[in-house]
């Protein structure tokens, strides 16, 4: 039997390089953190980093 695996939306963009001063990902937006958990963690988590992410890109310039 083959098992239904739901596909998990990710903000990433494949641009995977950390700014230093931040901590973020350039690409989008993310700590290294939470790239980590994206796949194991609840939508409640990734929806609250997801509303992060449009500020964290305007102060990365992006």
């Amino acid at each position: 039997m083959i098992e239904y695996v739901p596909i998990i939306e990710s903000p990433c963009v494949s641009i995977c390089v950390m700014d230093e001063a931040t901590g973020w990902c350039i690409g989008c937006g993310r700590t290294l953190d939470e790239i980590a958990r994206w796949g194991e963690t609840n939508q409640a988590d990734r929806d609250a980093v997801t509303a992060l992410l449009p500020a964290r890109m305007e102060k990365l310039g992006q």
